[in-house]
Protein backbone atom coordinates (compact mmCIF):
# COMPACT_ATOMS: atom_id res chain seq x y z
CA UNK A 1 0.00 0.00 0.00
CA UNK A 2 2.20 2.90 -0.92
CA UNK A 3 -1.04 5.84 -0.90
CA UNK A 4 1.10 8.57 1.09
CA UNK A 5 0.56 12.68 2.25
CA UNK A 6 2.42 15.32 4.30
CA UNK A 7 1.73 16.20 7.56
CA UNK A 8 1.93 19.95 7.44
CA UNK A 9 1.02 21.40 10.33
CA UNK A 10 0.48 19.59 14.10
CA UNK A 11 -2.59 22.27 15.57
CA UNK A 12 -3.20 22.10 19.55
CA UNK A 13 -5.33 24.61 22.09
CA UNK A 14 -6.54 23.90 25.20
CA UNK A 15 -9.82 25.16 26.29
CA UNK A 16 -10.92 28.68 27.34
CA UNK A 17 -13.72 31.17 27.27
CA UNK A 18 -14.53 33.18 24.32
CA UNK A 19 -17.31 35.83 23.93
CA UNK A 20 -20.28 34.88 21.28
CA UNK A 21 -23.28 36.68 20.77
CA UNK A 22 -23.85 38.00 24.29
CA UNK A 23 -22.82 34.55 25.96
CA UNK A 24 -19.70 32.99 26.85
CA UNK A 25 -18.54 29.79 25.07
CA UNK A 26 -16.07 27.39 26.65
CA UNK A 27 -14.29 25.91 23.15
CA UNK A 28 -11.38 24.10 22.46
CA UNK A 29 -11.73 24.89 18.91
CA UNK A 30 -9.15 27.68 18.70
CA UNK A 31 -5.58 25.70 17.75
CA UNK A 32 -2.54 26.96 16.78
CA UNK A 33 0.89 25.51 14.80
CA UNK A 34 3.42 23.89 17.37
CA UNK A 35 6.82 23.86 16.28
CA UNK A 36 9.13 19.97 16.87
CA UNK A 37 7.38 17.17 17.59
CA UNK A 38 4.49 16.46 19.77
CA UNK A 39 3.18 13.30 21.73
CA UNK A 40 -0.12 11.84 20.54
CA UNK A 41 -1.69 10.32 23.76
CA UNK A 42 -4.93 7.65 23.33
CA UNK A 43 -7.33 10.99 23.96
CA UNK A 44 -5.21 13.88 23.05
CA UNK A 45 -2.32 15.66 21.47
CA UNK A 46 0.52 17.19 24.14
CA UNK A 47 -1.28 20.12 24.81
CA UNK A 48 -4.73 20.04 23.31
CA UNK A 49 -8.45 19.47 24.99
CA UNK A 50 -12.17 20.00 24.22
CA UNK A 51 -14.35 21.88 25.48
CA UNK A 52 -17.58 19.99 25.03
CA UNK A 53 -16.84 16.24 25.47
CA UNK A 54 -20.35 15.34 25.04
CA UNK A 55 -19.52 16.38 20.86
CA UNK A 56 -16.14 16.42 20.85
CA UNK A 57 -13.05 14.47 21.87
CA UNK A 58 -12.75 10.82 23.52
CA UNK A 59 -11.13 7.77 22.23
CA UNK A 60 -13.32 7.47 18.86
CA UNK A 61 -12.99 11.27 18.06
CA UNK A 62 -9.19 11.83 19.78
CA UNK A 63 -7.91 13.49 16.43
CA UNK A 64 -9.00 15.67 14.16
CA UNK A 65 -7.98 15.84 10.51
CA UNK A 66 -8.18 18.34 8.18
CA UNK A 67 -6.66 19.19 4.22
CA UNK A 68 -5.05 22.04 2.41
CA UNK A 69 -6.86 21.17 -0.22
CA UNK A 70 -9.84 22.20 1.72
CA UNK A 71 -8.23 24.98 2.78
CA UNK A 72 -7.56 26.08 -0.83
CA UNK A 73 -11.70 25.32 -1.70
CA UNK A 74 -13.04 27.70 1.25
CA UNK A 75 -10.26 30.94 0.40
CA UNK A 76 -11.98 30.15 -3.65
CA UNK A 77 -15.58 30.10 -2.01
CA UNK A 78 -15.25 32.50 1.47
CA UNK A 79 -13.24 34.89 -0.34
CA UNK A 80 -10.26 34.53 2.47
CA UNK A 81 -6.83 35.13 2.52
CA UNK A 82 -6.85 34.76 5.79
CA UNK A 83 -7.46 30.76 6.92
CA UNK A 84 -4.29 29.33 8.25
CA UNK A 85 -3.56 25.53 9.66
CA UNK A 86 -5.80 25.24 12.72
CA UNK A 87 -8.43 27.76 11.68
CA UNK A 88 -11.01 25.10 11.12
CA UNK A 89 -10.50 23.30 14.40
CA UNK A 90 -8.27 20.72 13.36
CA UNK A 91 -4.95 18.71 14.94
CA UNK A 92 -3.55 17.70 11.79
CA UNK A 93 -3.27 19.98 8.90
CA UNK A 94 -2.15 17.21 5.89
CA UNK A 95 -1.61 17.49 2.23
CA UNK A 96 -3.52 14.74 0.79
CA UNK A 97 -5.84 12.67 2.31
CA UNK A 98 -9.04 13.89 0.53
CA UNK A 99 -12.52 13.26 2.42
CA UNK A 100 -13.76 11.44 -0.45
CA UNK A 101 -10.74 8.89 -1.04
CA UNK A 102 -10.21 8.37 2.86
CA UNK A 103 -12.71 5.66 4.14
CA UNK A 104 -13.97 5.02 7.70
CA UNK A 105 -11.56 1.97 8.91
CA UNK A 106 -8.40 3.18 7.03
CA UNK A 107 -5.13 2.97 9.14
CA UNK A 108 -2.60 5.54 8.78
CA UNK A 109 0.91 5.74 10.41
CA UNK A 110 2.76 9.12 10.80
CA UNK A 111 6.20 9.24 12.57
CA UNK A 112 5.48 6.26 15.38
CA UNK A 113 2.03 7.17 15.49
CA UNK A 114 -0.74 4.99 14.09
CA UNK A 115 -3.90 6.15 13.95
CA UNK A 116 -7.51 4.40 12.36
CA UNK A 117 -10.19 6.52 11.00
CA UNK A 118 -13.81 6.24 12.71
CA UNK A 119 -16.28 8.95 11.45
CA UNK A 120 -16.50 12.70 9.60
CA UNK A 121 -16.13 16.11 11.79
CA UNK A 122 -19.20 16.60 14.32
CA UNK A 123 -21.51 19.49 13.23
CA UNK A 124 -20.86 22.27 15.21
CA UNK A 125 -21.49 26.33 15.53
CA UNK A 126 -17.91 26.58 16.98
CA UNK A 127 -16.24 25.76 13.41
CA UNK A 128 -18.61 28.86 12.14
CA UNK A 129 -17.55 30.59 15.23
CA UNK A 130 -13.62 30.23 14.78
CA UNK A 131 -14.00 31.87 11.35
CA UNK A 132 -16.69 33.98 11.50
CA UNK A 133 -18.60 32.30 8.82
CA UNK A 134 -22.09 31.51 10.93
CA UNK A 135 -22.97 29.02 7.68
CA UNK A 136 -20.23 26.96 7.73
CA UNK A 137 -21.52 23.73 9.56
CA UNK A 138 -24.25 23.79 7.07
CA UNK A 139 -21.61 24.39 4.21
CA UNK A 140 -18.92 21.48 5.21
CA UNK A 141 -21.22 19.19 4.77
CA UNK A 142 -23.33 20.49 1.28
CA UNK A 143 -19.77 21.18 -0.37
CA UNK A 144 -19.04 17.08 1.23
CA UNK A 145 -15.84 18.48 3.15
CA UNK A 146 -16.03 17.43 6.72
CA UNK A 147 -12.74 15.95 7.84
CA UNK A 148 -12.42 13.19 9.77
CA UNK A 149 -11.42 12.21 13.06
CA UNK A 150 -9.53 9.23 14.07
CA UNK A 151 -8.81 6.80 17.46
CA UNK A 152 -5.16 6.68 18.39
CA UNK A 153 -4.03 3.28 17.74
CA UNK A 154 -0.47 3.57 18.49
CA UNK A 155 0.88 6.44 20.88
CA UNK A 156 3.63 8.46 20.53
CA UNK A 157 5.32 11.40 18.46
CA UNK A 158 4.51 13.38 15.42
CA UNK A 159 5.85 16.50 13.86
CA UNK A 160 5.20 19.07 10.41
CA UNK A 161 6.75 17.07 7.69
CA UNK A 162 6.39 13.59 8.53
CA UNK A 163 4.80 11.73 5.88
CA UNK A 164 1.48 9.81 6.39
CA UNK A 165 1.21 6.10 5.02
CA UNK A 166 -1.63 4.50 4.92
CA UNK A 167 -1.01 1.21 6.44
CA UNK A 168 -4.95 -0.46 5.89
CA UNK A 169 -7.97 -0.16 4.41
CA UNK A 170 -11.16 -0.27 6.29
CA UNK A 171 -13.75 -2.63 5.47
CA UNK A 172 -16.83 -1.84 2.27
CA UNK A 173 -14.29 0.95 1.73
CA UNK A 174 -17.13 4.09 2.71
CA UNK A 175 -15.37 6.94 2.05
CA UNK A 176 -15.86 10.38 4.97
CA UNK A 177 -17.66 12.36 2.58
CA UNK A 178 -19.85 9.53 1.22
CA UNK A 179 -20.81 8.88 5.18
CA UNK A 180 -21.01 12.16 6.39
CA UNK A 181 -23.80 12.39 3.03
CA UNK A 182 -25.63 9.12 4.43
CA UNK A 183 -27.01 10.74 7.54
CA UNK A 184 -27.41 14.38 6.73
CA UNK A 185 -28.18 14.64 3.21
CA UNK A 186 -31.68 13.22 1.80
CA UNK A 187 -32.19 10.15 0.52
CA UNK A 188 -30.39 7.24 2.98
CA UNK A 189 -29.88 4.60 0.15
CA UNK A 190 -30.02 1.43 2.72
CA UNK A 191 -27.56 -1.18 0.60
CA UNK A 192 -25.13 2.30 1.61
CA UNK A 193 -26.58 2.60 5.34
CA UNK A 194 -26.06 -1.17 5.76
CA UNK A 195 -22.61 -1.11 4.53
CA UNK A 196 -21.55 1.33 6.59
CA UNK A 197 -23.16 0.88 9.71
CA UNK A 198 -21.03 -2.92 9.18
CA UNK A 199 -17.60 -1.06 9.97
CA UNK A 200 -16.51 -2.12 12.79
CA UNK A 201 -14.11 1.13 13.23
CA UNK A 202 -17.20 3.51 12.99
CA UNK A 203 -17.97 5.51 16.24
CA UNK A 204 -20.77 3.76 18.19
CA UNK A 205 -22.77 6.49 17.81
CA UNK A 206 -22.50 6.69 14.46
CA UNK A 207 -23.55 3.49 13.97
CA UNK A 208 -26.48 4.24 16.14
CA UNK A 209 -27.71 7.23 14.09
CA UNK A 210 -27.29 4.62 10.51
CA UNK A 211 -29.07 2.07 11.88
CA UNK A 212 -31.98 4.53 13.08
CA UNK A 213 -32.19 5.67 9.66
CA UNK A 214 -32.22 1.79 8.25
CA UNK A 215 -35.31 1.22 10.90
CA UNK A 216 -37.34 4.09 10.18
CA UNK A 217 -40.08 5.56 8.34
CA UNK A 218 -39.09 7.27 5.42
CA UNK A 219 -42.16 9.75 6.50
CA UNK A 220 -40.96 10.42 9.39
CA UNK A 221 -37.73 12.40 9.21
CA UNK A 222 -33.98 12.02 10.26
CA UNK A 223 -34.30 9.65 13.10
CA UNK A 224 -30.68 9.14 12.75
CA UNK A 225 -30.35 12.93 14.26
CA UNK A 226 -33.33 13.08 16.10
CA UNK A 227 -34.12 9.37 17.17
CA UNK A 228 -37.08 7.47 16.36
CA UNK A 229 -40.05 9.48 15.00
CA UNK A 230 -43.27 9.06 15.42
CA UNK A 231 -45.70 9.43 12.57
CA UNK A 232 -46.82 13.08 11.14
CA UNK A 233 -49.67 14.70 12.30
CA UNK A 234 -53.35 13.42 10.77
CA UNK A 235 -54.10 17.01 10.29
CA UNK A 236 -52.47 20.58 10.01
CA UNK A 237 -53.26 22.90 12.88
CA UNK A 238 -55.93 23.16 15.19
CA UNK A 239 -59.57 21.65 14.32
CA UNK A 240 -62.99 21.65 16.57
CA UNK A 241 -63.90 18.79 18.69
CA UNK A 242 -66.87 18.28 20.40
CA UNK A 243 -66.96 16.96 23.93
CA UNK A 244 -68.97 13.95 24.57
CA UNK A 245 -68.49 13.04 28.28
CA UNK A 246 -66.70 15.06 31.36
CA UNK A 247 -65.60 12.87 34.51
CA UNK A 248 -64.35 13.32 37.85
CA UNK A 249 -61.69 10.68 37.87
CA UNK A 250 -60.17 11.58 41.73
CA UNK A 251 -60.72 14.59 43.81
CA UNK A 252 -58.45 16.91 41.28
CA UNK A 253 -58.58 14.84 37.96
CA UNK A 254 -61.10 15.13 35.33
CA UNK A 255 -61.47 13.05 32.46
CA UNK A 256 -63.11 15.15 28.99
CA UNK A 257 -63.85 12.56 26.03
CA UNK A 258 -63.72 14.41 22.69
CA UNK A 259 -65.10 13.55 19.07
CA UNK A 260 -65.50 14.74 15.89
CA UNK A 261 -68.68 16.63 15.40
CA UNK A 262 -69.96 14.60 11.95
CA UNK A 263 -69.57 11.53 13.83
CA UNK A 264 -66.79 10.04 11.98
CA UNK A 265 -63.76 8.17 14.31
CA UNK A 266 -61.26 10.19 15.16
CA UNK A 267 -57.32 9.22 13.41
CA UNK A 268 -55.47 6.76 15.49
CA UNK A 269 -52.50 7.74 17.64
CA UNK A 270 -49.55 5.98 19.45
CA UNK A 271 -50.16 4.98 23.18
CA UNK A 272 -48.15 7.72 25.19
CA UNK A 273 -48.80 10.80 22.66
CA UNK A 274 -50.83 13.97 23.26
CA UNK A 275 -52.92 16.32 21.80
CA UNK A 276 -52.81 20.51 22.11
CA UNK A 277 -56.16 21.94 22.97
CA UNK A 278 -56.74 26.08 22.60
CA UNK A 279 -58.99 27.48 24.50
CA UNK A 280 -59.58 30.90 24.34
CA UNK A 281 -59.57 31.95 28.23
CA UNK A 282 -56.66 34.05 27.64
CA UNK A 283 -56.54 38.15 28.68
CA UNK A 284 -59.35 39.45 26.04
CA UNK A 285 -60.19 36.44 25.23
CA UNK A 286 -56.85 35.51 23.40
CA UNK A 287 -56.27 32.15 23.24
CA UNK A 288 -54.51 29.67 25.90
CA UNK A 289 -52.93 26.26 24.57
CA UNK A 290 -51.94 23.10 26.53
CA UNK A 291 -50.66 19.67 26.08
CA UNK A 292 -52.51 16.63 27.69
CA UNK A 293 -52.02 13.10 26.76
CA UNK A 294 -54.53 10.64 25.38
CA UNK A 295 -55.32 8.10 28.13
CA UNK A 296 -58.09 5.58 26.56
CA UNK A 297 -57.37 2.94 23.70
CA UNK A 298 -55.05 3.79 20.81
CA UNK A 299 -57.80 2.63 18.25
CA UNK A 300 -60.92 4.47 19.99
CA UNK A 301 -62.72 6.47 17.80
CA UNK A 302 -62.65 9.23 20.07
CA UNK A 303 -59.70 11.09 22.48
CA UNK A 304 -59.60 11.03 26.01
CA UNK A 305 -57.94 13.56 28.30
CA UNK A 306 -57.19 13.81 31.98
CA UNK A 307 -56.78 17.51 33.34
CA UNK A 308 -55.06 18.04 36.58
CA UNK A 309 -56.80 21.38 38.55
CA UNK A 310 -53.46 23.26 39.16
CA UNK A 311 -53.91 25.79 41.71
CA UNK A 312 -52.54 28.29 39.54
CA UNK A 313 -53.88 27.45 35.97
CA UNK A 314 -55.87 29.48 33.61
CA UNK A 315 -56.99 26.60 31.46
CA UNK A 316 -57.38 23.73 33.93
CA UNK A 317 -59.70 25.77 36.02
CA UNK A 318 -61.88 26.65 32.87
CA UNK A 319 -61.83 23.27 31.94
CA UNK A 320 -62.84 22.11 35.28
CA UNK A 321 -65.18 24.77 35.83
CA UNK A 322 -66.71 25.23 32.41
CA UNK A 323 -66.66 22.62 29.87
CA UNK A 324 -69.45 19.98 29.46
CA UNK A 325 -71.29 18.13 27.03
CA UNK A 326 -71.84 19.28 23.47
CA UNK A 327 -68.90 22.07 23.73
CA UNK A 328 -66.66 22.50 20.89
CA UNK A 329 -62.35 22.29 21.99
CA UNK A 330 -60.12 22.98 19.27
CA UNK A 331 -57.61 20.47 19.27
CA UNK A 332 -54.29 19.88 17.10
CA UNK A 333 -53.65 16.48 16.26
CA UNK A 334 -51.34 13.83 18.65
CA UNK A 335 -48.16 14.76 18.64
CA UNK A 336 -44.94 13.60 20.68
CA UNK A 337 -41.85 11.07 20.75
CA UNK A 338 -43.33 9.52 24.46
CA UNK A 339 -44.90 6.42 22.86
CA UNK A 340 -44.75 2.64 23.45
CA UNK A 341 -42.22 0.43 21.02
CA UNK A 342 -43.54 -2.88 19.29
CA UNK A 343 -40.30 -4.45 21.11
CA UNK A 344 -40.42 -7.73 23.02
CA UNK A 345 -38.60 -6.35 25.73
CA UNK A 346 -40.07 -6.25 29.20
CA UNK A 347 -41.63 -2.92 30.04
CA UNK A 348 -41.80 -0.68 33.04
CA UNK A 349 -44.27 2.42 33.34
CA UNK A 350 -43.71 4.85 35.66
CA UNK A 351 -46.49 7.02 36.56
CA UNK A 352 -47.05 10.20 39.57
CA UNK A 353 -50.81 11.58 39.64
CA UNK A 354 -51.87 12.45 36.06
CA UNK A 355 -48.50 11.28 35.29
CA UNK A 356 -50.87 8.14 34.65
CA UNK A 357 -52.26 9.31 31.42
CA UNK A 358 -50.23 8.03 29.01
CA UNK A 359 -49.11 5.29 31.21
CA UNK A 360 -52.89 4.30 31.16
CA UNK A 361 -53.19 4.11 27.21
CA UNK A 362 -50.13 2.22 26.87
CA UNK A 363 -51.58 -0.11 29.20
CA UNK A 364 -54.49 -0.28 27.01
CA UNK A 365 -52.33 -1.10 23.97
CA UNK A 366 -50.37 -4.14 25.61
CA UNK A 367 -54.17 -5.21 26.63
CA UNK A 368 -55.50 -5.25 23.62
CA UNK A 369 -52.68 -6.84 21.67
CA UNK A 370 -52.45 -9.51 23.85
CA UNK A 371 -48.72 -8.75 25.20
CA UNK A 372 -46.88 -11.71 26.74
CA UNK A 373 -44.24 -8.92 27.52
CA UNK A 374 -43.57 -9.13 31.12
CA UNK A 375 -45.15 -5.14 32.44
CA UNK A 376 -44.41 -3.73 35.56
CA UNK A 377 -46.87 -0.45 36.29
CA UNK A 378 -45.36 1.63 39.30
CA UNK A 379 -47.75 4.09 40.56
CA UNK A 380 -46.90 6.70 43.45
CA UNK A 381 -50.50 9.27 44.68
CA UNK A 382 -50.70 10.49 47.80
CA UNK A 383 -54.16 8.42 48.86
CA UNK A 384 -57.30 6.74 47.40
CA UNK A 385 -58.80 10.05 47.00
CA UNK A 386 -56.30 11.62 44.51
CA UNK A 387 -55.49 8.23 42.64
CA UNK A 388 -57.56 8.61 39.04
CA UNK A 389 -58.23 5.83 36.96
CA UNK A 390 -57.11 3.42 39.64
CA UNK A 391 -60.15 0.16 38.84
CA UNK A 392 -59.54 0.98 35.02
CA UNK A 393 -55.35 0.45 35.51
CA UNK A 394 -55.99 -2.49 37.45
CA UNK A 395 -58.57 -4.34 35.27
CA UNK A 396 -56.04 -3.77 32.19
CA UNK A 397 -53.23 -5.14 34.18
CA UNK A 398 -55.29 -8.67 35.07
CA UNK A 399 -55.63 -8.73 31.15
CA UNK A 400 -52.23 -8.98 30.77
CA UNK A 401 -50.22 -12.54 31.44
CA UNK A 402 -47.09 -10.98 33.35
CA UNK A 403 -48.70 -7.67 34.39
CA UNK A 404 -47.66 -6.94 38.06
CA UNK A 405 -48.06 -3.38 39.79
CA UNK A 406 -46.71 -1.57 42.86
CA UNK A 407 -49.17 1.06 43.87
CA UNK A 408 -47.50 3.76 46.42
CA UNK A 409 -49.74 6.14 48.67
CA UNK A 410 -47.88 8.76 50.73
CA UNK A 411 -50.62 9.64 53.15
CA UNK A 412 -53.45 7.23 52.93
CA UNK A 413 -56.96 7.37 54.18
CA UNK A 414 -58.49 6.16 56.62
CA UNK A 415 -60.73 4.04 54.07
CA UNK A 416 -57.65 2.63 51.60
CA UNK A 417 -56.71 -0.88 52.34
CA UNK A 418 -53.37 -1.89 51.86
CA UNK A 419 -52.87 -4.64 49.66
CA UNK A 420 -56.30 -3.75 48.15
CA UNK A 421 -55.83 -0.40 47.05
CA UNK A 422 -52.63 0.13 47.37
CA UNK A 423 -49.40 -1.72 47.91
CA UNK A 424 -46.97 0.04 49.57
CA UNK A 425 -46.78 3.00 51.94
CA UNK A 426 -44.13 5.80 51.64
CA UNK A 427 -42.94 7.52 48.23
CA UNK A 428 -42.12 5.79 45.46
CA UNK A 429 -38.38 6.22 45.76
CA UNK A 430 -34.64 4.91 44.19
CA UNK A 431 -34.42 2.82 47.58
CA UNK A 432 -37.99 1.35 46.72
CA UNK A 433 -36.80 0.48 42.88
CA UNK A 434 -33.95 -1.00 44.51
CA UNK A 435 -35.59 -3.62 46.41
CA UNK A 436 -37.97 -4.63 43.13
CA UNK A 437 -35.45 -6.64 41.36
CA UNK A 438 -36.59 -4.76 37.71
CA UNK A 439 -35.33 -6.15 34.94
CA UNK A 440 -32.48 -4.63 33.73
CA UNK A 441 -33.13 -4.97 30.35
CA UNK A 442 -36.62 -3.44 30.04
CA UNK A 443 -38.03 -0.29 28.69
CA UNK A 444 -39.05 2.26 30.85
CA UNK A 445 -41.94 4.73 30.26
CA UNK A 446 -42.03 7.39 33.30
CA UNK A 447 -44.26 10.74 33.35
CA UNK A 448 -45.01 12.83 36.27
CA UNK A 449 -43.51 15.57 38.39
CA UNK A 450 -40.17 17.04 36.87
CA UNK A 451 -38.83 15.83 40.26
CA UNK A 452 -40.36 12.84 40.38
CA UNK A 453 -39.11 11.77 36.67
CA UNK A 454 -35.49 12.74 37.76
CA UNK A 455 -35.23 11.33 40.72
CA UNK A 456 -36.79 7.95 39.29
CA UNK A 457 -34.65 8.03 36.17
CA UNK A 458 -31.71 8.06 38.70
CA UNK A 459 -32.81 5.14 40.68
CA UNK A 460 -33.37 3.55 37.59
CA UNK A 461 -30.00 3.92 36.39
CA UNK A 462 -28.69 2.71 39.93
CA UNK A 463 -30.69 -0.33 39.49
CA UNK A 464 -28.75 -1.16 36.13
CA UNK A 465 -30.98 0.33 33.84
CA UNK A 466 -29.22 2.00 30.94
CA UNK A 467 -29.85 5.67 30.23
CA UNK A 468 -31.09 4.92 26.34
CA UNK A 469 -33.99 2.79 27.93
CA UNK A 470 -35.64 5.44 29.91
CA UNK A 471 -37.91 7.59 28.28
CA UNK A 472 -39.91 10.59 30.02
CA UNK A 473 -42.83 12.72 28.96
CA UNK A 474 -42.39 16.01 30.10
CA UNK A 475 -45.57 19.23 29.89
CA UNK A 476 -43.19 21.68 30.50
CA UNK A 477 -40.59 23.33 28.40
CA UNK A 478 -37.87 20.86 27.12
CA UNK A 479 -34.45 20.76 28.69
CA UNK A 480 -32.29 23.40 27.03
CA UNK A 481 -29.38 21.95 25.00
CA UNK A 482 -26.93 24.72 24.43
CA UNK A 483 -23.31 23.08 24.13
CA UNK A 484 -20.42 25.03 25.29
CA UNK A 485 -22.35 27.81 26.72
CA UNK A 486 -21.50 28.93 30.11
CA UNK A 487 -24.41 28.16 32.60
CA UNK A 488 -26.12 31.15 33.35
CA UNK A 489 -29.11 31.68 35.93
CA UNK A 490 -32.35 30.38 34.96
CA UNK A 491 -35.03 32.97 33.85
CA UNK A 492 -38.76 32.16 33.49
CA UNK A 493 -39.70 33.16 29.76
CA UNK A 494 -40.71 36.56 29.55
CA UNK A 495 -41.66 39.18 26.43
CA UNK A 496 -37.96 39.93 24.60
CA UNK A 497 -36.20 43.57 25.99
CA UNK A 498 -37.03 46.54 24.29
CA UNK A 499 -39.65 47.78 22.18
CA UNK A 500 -42.31 44.81 20.22
CA UNK A 501 -42.39 43.61 17.27
CA UNK A 502 -44.29 44.31 14.50
CA UNK A 503 -44.25 40.50 12.93
CA UNK A 504 -46.79 37.93 13.05
CA UNK A 505 -47.32 36.83 17.04
CA UNK A 506 -45.37 33.47 17.56
CA UNK A 507 -46.83 31.71 20.73
CA UNK A 508 -44.75 29.55 22.61
CA UNK A 509 -46.80 26.33 23.63
CA UNK A 510 -44.79 25.02 26.43
CA UNK A 511 -43.81 28.28 27.83
CA UNK A 512 -47.06 29.87 27.89
CA UNK A 513 -45.95 33.25 25.89
CA UNK A 514 -46.22 35.05 23.30
CA UNK A 515 -44.66 37.94 21.50
CA UNK A 516 -45.08 39.84 18.23
CA UNK A 517 -42.11 38.60 15.87
CA UNK A 518 -39.28 41.03 15.66
CA UNK A 519 -37.41 41.48 12.27
CA UNK A 520 -34.00 41.83 13.82
CA UNK A 521 -34.04 38.20 15.41
CA UNK A 522 -32.54 35.76 12.02
CA UNK A 523 -34.32 32.79 13.27
CA UNK A 524 -37.38 31.39 15.39
CA UNK A 525 -34.60 30.06 17.45
CA UNK A 526 -32.45 33.61 18.23
CA UNK A 527 -36.10 35.01 19.35
CA UNK A 528 -36.86 32.27 21.81
CA UNK A 529 -33.67 32.98 23.22
CA UNK A 530 -34.39 36.72 23.35
CA UNK A 531 -37.22 35.59 25.29
CA UNK A 532 -35.30 32.86 27.92
CA UNK A 533 -37.98 30.32 26.31
CA UNK A 534 -35.54 27.10 27.05
CA UNK A 535 -34.28 25.78 23.42
CA UNK A 536 -31.87 22.76 21.86
CA UNK A 537 -29.53 23.86 19.25
CA UNK A 538 -26.06 22.84 18.10
CA UNK A 539 -25.28 23.75 14.62
CA UNK A 540 -27.17 26.61 14.21
CA UNK A 541 -27.64 26.13 10.02
CA UNK A 542 -30.49 23.60 9.69
CA UNK A 543 -27.96 20.65 9.55
CA UNK A 544 -28.17 18.92 12.64
CA UNK A 545 -31.83 18.74 13.46
CA UNK A 546 -31.05 19.45 17.25
CA UNK A 547 -33.71 22.03 17.17
CA UNK A 548 -36.04 20.41 15.25
CA UNK A 549 -39.67 21.40 17.24
CA UNK A 550 -43.25 20.76 16.23
CA UNK A 551 -45.27 23.44 14.83
CA UNK A 552 -48.74 23.20 16.00
CA UNK A 553 -50.20 26.25 13.53
CA UNK A 554 -49.40 28.65 11.25
CA UNK A 555 -46.30 28.52 8.62
CA UNK A 556 -42.32 29.50 8.47
CA UNK A 557 -40.04 30.10 5.70
CA UNK A 558 -36.23 29.52 5.91
CA UNK A 559 -34.35 31.97 5.16
CA UNK A 560 -31.30 29.50 4.54
CA UNK A 561 -33.02 26.01 3.48
CA UNK A 562 -32.28 23.05 5.30
CA UNK A 563 -30.07 20.47 4.24
CA UNK A 564 -32.89 17.64 4.82
CA UNK A 565 -36.84 19.06 5.50
CA UNK A 566 -37.58 18.48 9.03
CA UNK A 567 -40.54 15.67 9.71
CA UNK A 568 -43.88 16.58 8.62
CA UNK A 569 -45.13 18.95 11.05
CA UNK A 570 -41.88 19.53 12.39
CA UNK A 571 -39.68 22.87 11.58
CA UNK A 572 -36.21 23.70 12.44
CA UNK A 573 -36.00 27.07 14.48
CA UNK A 574 -32.61 27.66 13.84
CA UNK A 575 -33.22 28.33 10.14
CA UNK A 576 -36.89 29.33 10.47
CA UNK A 577 -38.66 32.56 10.24
CA UNK A 578 -42.67 33.28 10.90
CA UNK A 579 -44.81 33.66 7.52
CA UNK A 580 -47.95 34.26 9.48
CA UNK A 581 -49.38 33.60 13.42
CA UNK A 582 -47.44 30.42 14.79
CA UNK A 583 -47.39 28.53 17.95
CA UNK A 584 -44.57 26.37 18.12
CA UNK A 585 -43.89 23.30 20.73
CA UNK A 586 -41.60 25.14 22.93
Amino acid sequence: MTDMAKLVSVNVGLPKDVEWNGRTVYTGSWKTPVTGPRLVRRLNIDGDGQGDLGGHGGENRAVLVYQLASYDHWATVLGRDDLTPGAFGENLTVDGLPDDEVCIGDRYRIGDVVLEVTQPRVTCYRVGMRIGEPRMAALLVSHHRPGFYCRVLTEGEVAAGHDVVKIADGPHRVSVAEIDALLYLPGHPREALQRAADIPALSPGWKTSLRSLLEQDPATGNSGLIGVAAPPPAWPGFRPLKVTAVRDESRYIRSVLLADPAHTALPKWLAGQSIVVRIPVGQAGSPLVRNYSLSNEPGSAEYRIGVKREPMGTVSAYIHDHVKVGDLIEVAAPRGSFFLDDSSSPVILVSAGVGVTPVLAMLYSLAESGSSRPVWWLHSARNGTEQAFAREARGLLNLLPHGQSRVFYSSPGTTDQLGADYDLQGRLSAEALGEMGLPVEADVYVCGPERFMDAVSDGLVACGISVGSIHSERFGAHDAITPGIAAAPLKPPHLPDGPPGAGPNVQFARSGLSAPWRSADTSLLEFAEACDVPTQWSCRTGVCHTCETALLSGQVRYELEPLEPPAEGNILLCVATPSEDVIVDL
